[in-house]
Formats: C-alpha cells, sequence, structure tokens
C-alpha cells in the first residue's frame, strides 16, 4: 500500500464529536464551548451582523436618500440696531446687500438678507430705503413709521411659489399639482362638476335592521 493510497481514504469516516462523555472522551469539562459567556449557554443563536458589542459595519457606511436639507434657505440676518449703529448708516441711507457689504456688516451675496427688528427702546429715528429678501414684520412697521421704505424682493422659494412679499396676501400663486394634493376643490370646479344638479341625499351608513 502507498502512501496516496492512504490520503485518498484520510478524513472520508470522521466520526461524529460526541461531547460530554467525560474527561477521557477528548471533550471533557467545557465540552468545545470555551469559558463562561453567552455561546456557552444552551439556546444560544448569534447575528450574523454581531461585531462583538461595537458598532456594526452597515451602522458605519454612509447613509444615502432624499432629505431636504440642502434646499434650505440661509439667510445673512442683521438687527436694525446694529445697521444704525453703524456710522455708514447713521443718517440713514439705502440698505440692501451692496451696501452691508461694503459698511462690513455682512461678509458676501453668497446668501439672502434678512432684517429684524431688534433695535431696543429708543426705536428708529432715520429714514432707510430697505431691499431685502425678507424683511420682518416689526422691522418693517418701525422702517416705515420713520418714514422710510421697505423692498421684500423675496427668495428663489417665493418666485417659484408666486409668493408677493410686499403684498398683504402672501399666500402662493404657482401652487402645483402636488402641493394642491388633499387640498379641498376650487368652488368653481366643483360648481362644474356637480353640473347644477341638487346632490343626492346621502344614504345612512347604518345597516337594515
Amino acid at each position: 500500500m502507498m502512501i496516496h493510497d492512504i490520503t485518498v481514504l484520510a478524513g472520508k469516516y470522521k466520526a461524529r464529536k460526541r461531547v460530554g462523555r467525560g474527561e477521557g472522551s477528548g471533550h471533557g469539562k467545557q465540552s468545545g464551548r470555551g469559558q463562561k459567556g453567552a455561546s456557552s449557554r444552551s439556546g444560544y443563536a448569534g447575528k450574523r451582523s454581531f461585531e462583538g458589542g461595537q458598532m456594526p459595519y452597515f451602522r458605519r457606511m454612509a447613509k444615502f436618500g432624499f432629505t431636504n436639507a440642502p434646499f434650505r434657505t440661509q439667510f445673512w440676518i442683521v438687527n436694525l440696531s446694529d445697521i444704525v449703529a453703524h456710522p455708514s448708516f447713521a443718517k440713514g441711507g439705502a440698505v440692501n446687500a451692496e451696501s452691508m457689504v461694503k459698511a462690513g456688516l455682512i461678509r458676501d451675496d453668497s446668501r439672502d438678507l434678512k432684517i429684524l427688528g431688534d433695535i431696543g427702546e429708543e426705536g428708529l429715528k432715520v429714514k432707510l430705503d430697505v431691499s431685502a429678501a425678507r424683511v420682518s414684520g416689526k422691522a418693517r412697521k418701525l422702517i416705515e413709521g420713520a418714514g422710510g421704505k421697505v423692498n421684500e424682493t423675496g427668495t428663489r422659494r417665493d418666485f417659484v411659489r408666486g409668493v408677493d412679499r410686499n403684498s398683504e396676501d402672501k399666500t402662493p400663486k404657482n401652487l402645483d399639482k402636488k402641493l394642491r394634493r388633499g387640498g379641498k376643490k376650487p368652488k368653481a370646479a366643483a360648481d362644474a362638476g356637480s353640473g347644477g344638479e341638487e346632490e343626492a341625499p346621502k344614504k345612512s351608513g347604518k345597516g337594515k335592521a
């Protein structure tokens, strides 16, 4: 018999491991389960994704999906108190993104300008011609009360939705089908759909006795 004849048959008939049959069996004491812990107890079934308690790989991976966060509108926010305190506007003047950048009150024109009405108890005593994407209600009242003018140019979102920031009615005029979904039908469309006929009385939801 040659060695290659033995190695062909080696491992073909492997005996089953019989645990818990004493020290002399070769699988005594812990019976191949190691010392203590969950895996040494009966009924243990570990998850394939379990990594010993550290953060699993699939939770460490970058998340992908849609979010509105990149589309949010960011503003340069300036209070009236900061504008009036600056020498460029101490006697009034035009307040817009260009003049604010020149005065150093905002960094650049990469964001829309928003004016807030925080000015303290002294109030506004100079005339300002304000042109900004957003002007708070309090700021508008103070500016116009001092004889100034306010022109809210609006943001890109306002332009798309058809919102006029200078009018009293600031409801969107360019609502598409998606934005109208789930809302009430326009009255004219509802009347046209009915054809001028009276609606039949609704049937009671109760079943017959």
